[in-house]
């Protein structure tokens, strides 16, 4: 049975969709001002890893992430390049989209911009106001936090301390300043603004999540996911807003990822440790290497993100790179190993049974290494018989599809020419064809593989 730890009840729960077959999800997207770190990448990823999970479970899934293409921060920069905010902000959105598809994340099924939902924000606020919950001060629209007695359920924030008529204008506050927030800004010069019945102005942060996943997902749906950081202010305010227009629970189930630390420390320009996608790939590492490190732990625990652990973890993907190449080119003898088949089922049920585990990636990893050693044993052993092989090459795409760490075909067919290549260089080599040696290296540099003469033979990477 499927259980994650919802934040709302603070316990770990069975999961069950309001729709049976059916499960409705929204993930925060990027609020795209600059690149995507490997911070947020941590949390794109756990989300990632449900939907495929959901899927890979029988589940069809209706998955919606936004884009945040309108707060303080794409106004400040877009004015500072001078240029509009869309032009400045569709850049951000297709390069943070292209580095979800270098790190193997499936797109979800609807990518929606704020700027595009302005409409539905204005009716959300039409909502609060006819319930009570709003107020207006100096053009701007406030949700007033003390017309609603659950507030602060998801977060604990507790609000004795709280300034009567005090207000939050920015997106962005801490925690002991929980106070009545801004739905629809005034506007501002050099801001951009829309007309609306609240007056020009532009919306708040908050609104912006609440409208556009009801637009999508209904009034009431099963899973809204993102980092701890958004717990509060963001996602309580978004079930204030949400339970404030409509009267129904906003969300079941509310799944938040834990932060990642590089090198023990909370990632900062100052100490040198920030890296974006692009950075790690420059230093030559791999994505389907940075892939597993960012999904090797429980979502729900920290990661410490080195660049010594991402030197080990190229290693291991390679291997699970290697394997597959392997398995898939095999050549197996009809029959039947009734003992391997039993540890077969026994390894597909034991990683179901991990993610089913609040998608306990750690487990499910463990699994899948102990699947690959006994499968190279049965390999090298010549015990794996065709029956086997196939339930075997099914099962490896079965982990696949929930982790994503493989490789994709092409680079499973690369690999094989690459180790083709290396194989012949070695042969002539030990023939003293010395120029059709040099002819392969110079051949695989211009696929930009490098290659490594060590003494425990040749090695490879990508350059």
């Amino acid at each position: 049975m499927l259980t994650f730890f919802n934040t709302l009840s603070r316990q770990v729960e069975e999961f069950h969709p309001l729709e049976a077959g059916h499960v409705r999800m929204y993930g925060c997207g990027p609020t795209v001002y600059d690149y995507a770190h490997i911070g947020n990448f941590r949390s794109f990823l756990f989300i990632d890893l449900l939907r495929r999970y959901l899927k890979y479970s029988g589940y069809k899934v209706t998955h919606v992430m936004n884009i945040t293409d309108i707060d303080d921060k794409t106004i400040e920069r877009a004015n500072r390049h001078a240029v509009s905010l869309r032009e400045y902000t569709e850049k951000y959105t297709r390069l943070f989209l292209e580095d979800l598809d270098h790190l193997g994340a499936e797109r979800p099924e609807i990518v929606v911009a704020a700027t595009d939902h302005i409409e539905d924000m204005v009716e959300l606020i039409k909502r609060l106001e006819t319930n009570g919950h709003i107020y207006t001060s100096e053009g701007s629209v406030y949700f007033r936090i003390s017309s609603l007695d659950s507030y602060g359920k998801l977060s604990g924030a507790k609000l004795e301390g709280n300034r009567s008529g005090a207000r939050v204008d920015v997106d962005e506050y801490e925690k002991e300043d929980a106070r009545d927030f801004v739905l629809w800004k005034s506007s501002k010069p050099g801001e951009p603004h829309w007309s609306t019945p609240y007056g020009e102005g532009r919306p708040g942060w908050h609104l912006e999540c609440s409208a556009m996943a009801m637009r999508y997902l209904g009034e009431s749906f099963d899973i809204h996911c993102g980092g701890v950081d958004l717990i509060f202010p963001h996602h309580e305010n978004e079930i204030a807003q949400s339970e404030g227009a409509t009267g129904k629970p906003f969300v079941r189930y509310w799944l938040h990822c834990e932060h990642l630390l590089v090198e023990g420390q909370k990632m900062s320009k100052s100490l040198g440790n920030f890296y974006t996608l692009r950075d790690l790939l420059e230093k030559g590492f791999s994505a389907l290497a940075i892939r597993y490190l960012l999904i090797s732990a429980p979502y729900r625990k920290q990661l410490n993100f080195t660049l010594e652990n991402l030197r080990g973890v190229e290693t291991r993907v390679k291997k699970l790179v290697d394997f597959k190449r392997r398995l898939k080119e095999f050549k197996s003898l009809l029959g039947t190993n009734a003992s391997l088949a039993t540890e077969l089922k026994g390894f597909e049920q034991s990683f179901r049974a991990a993610m089913d585990d609040d998608l306990n990636s750690s487990a499910a990893l463990a699994v899948v290494a102990d699947f690959e050693t006994t499968l190279n044993r049965a390999m090298a052993s010549e015990q794996l018989f065709a029956d086997e092989h196939a339930a075997a090459n099914r099962l490896v795409e079965a982990f696949d599809s929930v982790l994503g760490l493989f490789g994709k075909a092409e680079e499973v067919d690369l690999d094989a020419e690459v180790q083709r290549l290396i194989d012949e260089r070695v042969a002539a080599k030990a023939a003293k064809n010395y120029a059709r040696a040099d002819e392969i290296r110079k051949e695989l540099a211009a696929k930009g593989i490098v290659l490594e003469d060590t003494k425990a033979g040749t090695r490879w990477r990508r350059a």
